[in-house]
């Protein structure tokens, strides 16, 4: 159970520096809003999306949140990844630049099949300690 742990905070915390504590601290710099204006955005996507990642982050790191929620957080970055990668594909072919979202969507998967992995454990042994309790 701990190496599952382990695992899934690695790629959870790495997703949350991603995706959460950059785009709060340089989401506004002129880097950002040139790279969101060279994809043919315009400024106001670039806004919304920092705020939602930044809220997707949150709700992947904090334990409070659990079920729904953070399915749909999981889903967001899911299609946030698929979409920038089409986008620079799309804008400067299939550099770096396309093939970087693949690469955190990958680790966006592990932290995903590892939190399940986790709540599948801890389910099975809340069940397993009521009937006991029996």
């Amino acid at each position: 159970m701990k190496i599952n742990e382990i695992i899934y905070w690695v790629a959870t915390i790495l997703i949350v520096l991603f995706e959460g504590v950059m785009p709060a601290i340089f989401g506004g710099s002129e880097q950002a809003k040139s790279g969101i204006s060279h994809l043919g955005y315009p400024d106001y996507f670039r806004v919304l999306l920092n705020c939602f990642k930044v809220a997707g982050a949150t709700i992947l790191l904090l334990p409070v949140f659990k079920g729904r929620i953070k399915e749909w957080a999981y889903a967001g970055f899911t299609f946030d990844f698929i979409f920038a990668s089409v986008s620079h594909a799309v804008i400067d072919g299939f550099g770096m630049m396309a093939f970087f979202p693949i690469i955190i969507l990958a680790i966006l998967a592990v932290s995903y099949i590892y939190y399940h992995k986790i709540q599948k454990k801890s389910h099975s042994e809340t069940v397993f300690n009521k009937i006991n309790q029996l």
